[in-house]
């Protein structure tokens, strides 16, 4: 097999002290170790959204598509269902993700599709210089709420366990061995995969002091346990005195849209596609 080298020419254009640089870094030790245990980085694809998060494509060589805002999800769909064969993994921010692309995030998780969704969560819309976003703090002070945000932020992960997510997860940039860890897990999960990666942007909202003294690696949870997976959701709302949990914090294995669509067939590689009349049974 030949072996890929994962650096590009392109110059990081990331602030100093960025967590997008924790994501990178965890990354590219993941698909190293994949590329070691014999899966080709020719078949891996990701793509991005719009934000500072989206540059991670210029920086890693492997196949990649930049989206738009909010649209990832959909995007990587699209290659999964064309080329199941492929290894698919889309990356974007908190508002991308959970502001303008809540909705096909939602229906990602719902159907189940093996694809793997990596959020970095700064909790701000770093590349315009500091707006609020869904995650952001109550009282959060910024370009559009210069007297603090009325808003409280949402809980992604309880949005994905409700939504069917088969594989739920939250994890810190700042501690990177545990971030490789998990993104391996979510990359090599059979279903949809979902990582809320708490991301400091130390330009405009720096969460590190926060992240590093709050947060702690869940080592007494069951992830097949949905009802213990929301409680231990429900542990951090966003407050800033709360512990923080970090880990996988749930984990199923159930039939992929993707398989149940196709029966079988690639698009990319053979004449037919799937009919869906055929697949999808009217109820009477």
């Amino acid at each position: 097999m030949r072996e890929v080298k994962l650096e590009t020419y392109a110059e990081n254009t990331w602030c100093k002290g960025c967590g997008n640089f924790g994501i990178l870094s965890a990354f590219t030790q993941v698909l190293k170790e994949l590329q070691d245990q014999g899966l080709p980085l020719e078949s891996i694809v990701i793509a991005s959204g719009i934000g500072c998060h989206a540059k991670i494509v210029d920086y890693i060589n492997v196949n990649s598509f930049y989206s738009i805002h909010g649209r990832v999800p959909p995007t990587i769909t699209g290659i999964k269902l064309a080329n199941p064969n492929l290894t698919v993994i889309g990356f974007a921010g908190d508002g991308d993700a959970y502001g303008e692309g809540i909705s096909h995030l939602l229906m990602s998780a719902k159907r189940n599709i093996d694809i793997t969704m990596v959020i970095h969560n700064n909790q701000v819309y770093g590349l315009t210089t500091g707006q609020f976003t869904p995650t952001s703090p109550l009282g959060f002070t910024g370009r559009s709420t210069p007297r603090g945000s009325i808003e409280e932020p949402i809980n992604p992960l309880e949005i994905m366990l409700a939504s069917g997510a088969t594989f739920v997860a939250r994890c810190y940039s700042g501690k990177l061995d545990h971030l490789v860890e998990v993104m391996k897990q979510a990359i090599t999960h059979k279903g949809f995969a979902f990582i809320d990666v708490l991301q400091p942007c130390f330009t405009f909202f720096n969460t590190y002091k926060l992240y590093n003294q709050a947060t702690y690696v869940m080592d007494d949870h069951d992830p097949s346990d949905l009802e213990s997976a929301y409680r231990r959701a429900r542990e951090w709302q966003g407050q800033a005195e709360a512990k923080i949990p970090l880990g996988v914090f749930y984990k199923v294995i159930k039939p992929t849209f993707d398989e149940k669509l196709r029966r079988g067939k690639a698009p990319a590689h053979d004449k037919g596609v799937p009919d869906i009349a055929s697949i999808v049974k009217p109820q009477r």
